[in-house]
């Protein structure tokens, strides 16, 4: 299928409002009229004083008349334009907000969090003008110029030649000029884009920057974006400026030729003064549309360069749902037969066609009860694993199965409502702690936000924080442990059936570990929980550990069971214990750093 042209994605934020438009624009052809017209009633008024007995009421009162309507018009239609303009922007930034929220969270995380962000804050911007005011500028400008050469016509069919091949001059070199205007004011976002991405990252690890004195390096690949978009603009605004000064030129060389060639025609009695002066007030006239008309050509041409970056986002693949793309049916399993919480059968999967897959003819059963562990090395396929149960990643052959129910057939919102998942970097949510703690379900009463806090050793925090759980928290003031213990609480309360947890203590210290242990422990004998472990307390807690290595299933059993059976798995155990031992010295000197005064 084609892809949209950018103008086709401009029309589709300005086709809903075509009514809207169609009235602005018929405000504008009054305000045309009214300035159109004013030249004629100034010519009458002069030729009105070259005659004895002549009136001027009636002209006089035409001009004002003609002057209060256009003015009213006129501000009329920029009220309607400027709430067009602003409903158009919010209109885009909605569509791209929810094309992120539905997208398939792979192709979202492809770039960084900055780039998508300025498509909504920046790119969206550049669509007000364009798909309104200037949709409108250019046709009524056009009317404007049509209407005053056509009167000038009438007035003089010779002065209106010599003014037509001048514009036609003007025209030309403009209309060559145009077209490079949209590509470089794209590569102008475009940098912008890669600046706040840059910018986002750099905040976002401002203590990995500062720690590696590494500061300066940043300012310069940050400043380097910053130079790039200010070169790009200043391309723009050169282009720009020659069109103004070109269109410009090309009025002034229309007056100096009318005025010249007129003056000789009033000498041979061809035309009358108050002709030339009428002649001459269009051609003045026209400087107000003709400068208009550039800008808005160029307007449009920078909000064509950000619907093709609009267009980017409208390219993110979507979640599939089944049917006619309605989340499928909740299932509601028979309790008496107890199938699977999870079942993944002979999947295989890769993050990109092509390549190499991830995992291969997978098969894995997670009970409805119970703690499965997964281990194994780097890039075994322990985090694709999460990935398909979390539908962020789909099979290429093979399938899931929620309670039986397969995935395909219930679609991602459907098998999520099972499952809560705590991540390994635990993000807090913008908010109050109440809001990060009831998130998954806002429903949740302060009683059981308490208790479930209490049995993570949340309620120091909780009593320490000014405002309590209606204090707002940054991730500068909550600690990368306290992080996880709000993550686990969040997911907690939100009574899953199926509880997710990628190293959930990989930041907490022993005390909190022992905590997060017991509320693992206790959520398993009602549900299922599955880890990705790289503690030795975390492996040793789980009901079955399953062993991976190169996207397969190498071994299952209990500690004791891959103790005796699986070389790897012995292996991994010392990894295990050698960290264990790195972190419990690293938590006592922390405690006598404590206890000697230290914070």
């Amino acid at each position: 299928m084609s892809q949209p042209t950018r103008f086709a994605v401009l029309w589709q934020f300005v086709r809903p409002k075509a009514g809207i438009l169609v009235f602005a624009m018929l405000l504008g052809v009054l305000v045309s009229a009214g300035e159109l017209a004013s030249p004629l009633a100034t010519r009458w008024i002069l030729d009105s004083l070259g005659h004895t007995g002549g009136s001027l009421v009636v002209p006089v009162a035409l001009l004002i008349g003609l002057l209060v309507v256009s003015a009213l018009a006129g501000w009329w239609q920029a009220v309607i334009l400027g709430s067009l303009a602003e409903n158009i922007v919010y209109e885009a930034r909605a569509t791209m907000i929810t094309r992120y929220l539905r997208a398939r969270v792979l192709p979202l995380l492809s770039r960084s969090p900055g780039e998508w962000v300025t498509r909504v804050t920046s790119d969206s911007v550049l669509l007000r003008e364009a798909a309104s005011s200037s949709v409108i500028g250019i046709i009524n400008d056009s009317v404007a110029l049509i209407g005053a050469l056509a009167l000038m016509f009438f007035l003089d069919p010779v002065l209106t030649g010599v003014t037509i091949g001048v514009a036609a001059v003007v025209g030309t070199g403009v209309a060559l000029l145009m077209p490079a205007i949209s590509g470089m004011q794209e590569d102008a976002q475009a940098a912008l884009s890669d600046l706040g991405g840059e910018l986002d990252g750099t905040v976002r690890a401002i203590k990995t920057v500062k720690v590696a004195t590494a500061e300066e390096n940043q300012r310069a690949t940050l400043l380097g974006h910053a130079r790039r978009s200010r070169d790009h603009g200043i391309r723009v605004v050169r282009r720009e400026a020659l069109v103004w000064a070109a269109t410009g030129a090309g009025v002034q060389a229309a007056i100096i030729t009318v005025l010249t060639l007129g003056a000789w025609r009033v000498s041979l009695g061809a035309i009358t003064v108050s002709t030339l002066v009428a002649f001459l007030l269009y051609i003045f006239g026209l400087l107000g549309p003709t400068s208009e008309l550039a800008h808005h050509l160029t307007t449009l041409q920078a909000g064509m360069a950000a619907a093709g970056r609009i267009r980017e986002v409208e390219a993110l693949d979507t979640e599939r749902y089944p049917g006619a793309g309605q989340p499928g049916t909740r299932p509601e399993p028979d309790q008496h037969d107890a199938p699977p919480a999870i079942a993944i059968e002979s999947v295989t999967a890769s993050y990109l066609p092509g390549d190499v897959p991830a995992v291969s003819e997978l098969s894995l059963v997670f009970p409805s009860r119970g703690h499965t562990a997964i281990v194994g090395p780097s890039g075994a396929g322990k985090t694709t694993v999460m990935s398909l149960i979390l539908c962020f990643l789909e099979p290429s052959t093979g399938c899931l199965r929620l309670l039986g129910a397969r995935y395909d057939e219930l679609g991602p919102t459907a098998v999520r409502e099972h499952i809560t998942y705590v991540e390994q970097e635990a993000p807090l949510l913008p908010g109050t702690l109440r809001h990060n703690l009831g998130f998954a379900n806002p429903e949740v009463d302060e009683a059981d936000m308490r208790q479930v806090a209490g049995e993570l050793l949340l309620d120091d925090l909780i009593d320490r924080l000014p405002q309590g759980l209606d204090t707002e928290i940054r991730d500068a003031t909550i600690s990368g442990g306290q992080r996880q213990r709000i993550a686990i609480a969040r997911a907690l309360l939100a009574r899953p059936r199926i509880l997710l947890l990628d190293e959930a203590t990989a930041q907490v210290d022993g005390i909190s570990e022992s905590a997060i242990h017991d509320a693992i422990r206790k959520q398993a004998a009602r549900g299922t929980v599955i880890t990705i472990a790289h503690r030795l307390s975390t492996v040793v807690d789980a009901d079955n550990i399953v062993v991976m290595d190169g996207g397969r299933v190498t071994a299952q059993g209990t500690h004791d069971q891959l103790l005796a059976t699986s070389p790897l798995y012995r292996r991994l155990v010392t990894t295990f214990t050698l960290s264990s031992q790195r972190t419990t010295a690293e938590d006592t000197s922390a405690l006598l750093h404590s206890s000697d005064g230290g914070v």
